[in-house]
């Protein structure tokens, strides 16, 4: 097993809008399981699930390939100027240091708030993704497991069934990807 993936640019799903498509897909698996008589026609993502069967399994391709204080006061000109002169005073500087001085704790302060908040995202999209793939894998066992069960369906319901399973397969790997699962 290897790590997680941490940089966006190489992960298969950025967002957790991105995990939105394979929600639907597993949804759409959900209905397929317990609507026996569903086919492509009644699935709102049926044109995905067609192009799916077109691909076919192993052909490499991903799933969203598949499926996006101065000495004057107040804020007058003057004041203003003298605060930040003051303010360089500080470091030796004048006006142009003071601007630094006191932007200083502000521009901390947003890139501590932005680092944490970024963490806090991060670390809600890898729950999220080891949660989508938990479920991607129940529903493509299940998928599989109906194919096995209604060999007697006509082809539209079959090429389905191997539709919404060549995309799940598809999530799953590129869920396996980003969780760094081999």
């Amino acid at each position: 097993m290897s790590d997680y993936v941490q940089k966006k640019k190489d992960m298969r799903f950025q967002s957790q809008d991105a995990l939105k498509t394979v929600q639907a897909v597993i949804d759409d698996a959900d209905l397929a399981l317990h609507e026996k008589s569903r086919k492509m026609k009644d699935s709102p993502i049926g044109e995905a699930v067609a192009g799916a069967v077109g691909v076919g399994v192993g052909a490499g391709i991903g799933f969203a390939g598949l499926y996006l204080g101065g000495s004057v006061v107040g804020l007058s000109a003057a004041g203003i100027t003298s605060g930040l002169a003051a303010a360089g005073t500080l470091i030796g500087g004048g006006m142009a240091a003071g601007v630094a001085v006191l932007a200083a704790p502000a521009v901390v302060l947003g890139g501590t708030a932005m680092g944490v908040t970024s963490h806090i995202r991060n670390k809600r999209l890898k729950e999220a993704k080891e949660l989508i793939y938990k479920n991607a894998i129940a529903k493509q066992t299940a998928i599989v497991k109906a194919l096995k069960e209604e060999t007697d369906a006509d082809k539209e319901r079959i090429d389905y069934l191997n539709g919404l399973n060549t995309l799940l397969q598809a999530a799953i790997k590129d869920l396996q990807h980003d969780l760094g699962i081999s």
